[in-house]
């Protein structure tokens, strides 16, 4: 196993010490891309990792890193529905209204999962709701065919 093998191994079942030493010993890995694409950043936000993110963050992680499909650490957790990390890459200036290789924002993604409280913070920090993918659908358009009522209103129909 390689050093950055190891890495992503370490991100998904090791500790913060092992992850710190690590990027001490080889600080570009903060950067690489696993096979798949995945930043470090992306594969600790889709393990739920909060503290491995916060970590990442602070050694300078690109926060709107992107994996094979354009989709980011802010899509990604958008559609998992974890505020707190949403609330964390919102806080270190990730891209609120980036687009993925689809025209997926986070806000659709949100939308498309029913994932309510997300769709309401990004709302709250100035989603642009009008932001269409490349099925030339909004979020709203999501919200109204999947019968999604509360984010319906959420979303100012």
């Amino acid at each position: 196993m390689n050093a950055q093998e190891l890495f992503f191994s370490t991100i998904q079942s090791g500790t913060i010490e092992n992850i710190k030493l690590q990027l001490q010993n080889n600080p570009h890995l903060v950067n690489s891309e696993d096979a798949r694409g995945f930043t470090p950043l992306i594969f600790a936000t889709y393990f739920d990792k909060q503290d491995v993110a916060k970590l990442l963050i602070e050694h300078k992680a690109n926060i709107d890193g992107t994996d094979a499909s354009g989709n980011t650490a802010l899509l990604g957790v958008s559609f998992k529905g974890n505020l707190k990390l949403v609330q964390l890459l919102i806080d270190n200036g990730a891209n609120i209204n980036i687009q993925n290789n689809n025209g997926t924002t986070p806000l659709i993604f949100a939308t498309q999962y029913n994932q309510e409280a997300v769709v309401s913070k990004l709302i709250e920090y100035n989603a642009d709701k009008n932001i269409k993918d490349k099925d030339n659908k909004s979020a709203l358009d999501y919200a109204k065919e999947k019968g999604l009522i509360k984010i319906t209103e959420l979303l100012g129909d």
